[in-house]
């Protein structure tokens, strides 16, 4: 299988389309409520490099975030849970399936461990635990959950999880650059 080629940073807004939104599920997640935000954002503003892209993405959702419409909180989180459950078997983004790959080791207790903490963040927050694993394991992975879930504060998990999503696509588009 080819990997995708990111197109070079100043022809995105020529664009079709369905090339946008193909961009966004290779830096982000598929998900069609972020083409519908950010599709049109990629062919009406030019982008320096593809971190100027991300933080402009990232504004919108951080926009979403702040918003009081419930609308817009149904967006933000629809976007924030296309990323995959940390540990999940099934998971569609080969991207996700390479970074996810070490939570996805070790024994059947831990394992256990991760998708009650996972079960336990979802509940507490109403979206999946969104993190850059960034070679973390397991047991540092599931203490931050769990220190989050104490804290149960809804605005910094949103804007973490957006953090993280922003430094998951960068993560992305430097590896598909190099």
């Amino acid at each position: 299988m080819t990997a995708y080629q990111l197109p070079t940073v100043h022809t995105i807004p020529t664009l079709s389309t369905i090339e946008r939104a193909k961009l966004l599920d290779t830096l982000f997640e598929p998900c069609v409520p972020l083409h519908t935000l950010s599709v049109s954002l990629l062919h009406e503003k030019s982008f320096s490099s593809y971190d100027d892209l991300i933080a402009s993405v990232g504004v919108q959702l951080t926009e979403l975030a702040e918003s009081s419409s419930t609308s817009d909180t149904t967006w933000l989180l629809a976007i924030l849970s296309a990323h995959p459950r940390l540990g999940d078997k099934k998971v569609d983004s080969a991207q996700s399936v390479e970074e996810q790959a070490q939570l996805n080791t070790g024994g059947t207790e831990e394992v256990e461990d991760l998708n009650a903490t996972n079960m336990q963040y979802e509940e507490a927050f109403g979206f999946r635990y969104v993190v850059f694993v960034d070679g973390r394991g397991r047991e540092e992975i599931i203490e931050d959950m769990q220190s989050r879930i104490k804290r149960r504060d809804i605005q910094l998990e949103k804007a973490a999880a957006i953090k993280a999503i922003c430094d998951i696509a960068a993560d992305r588009a430097r590896k598909l650059l190099s």
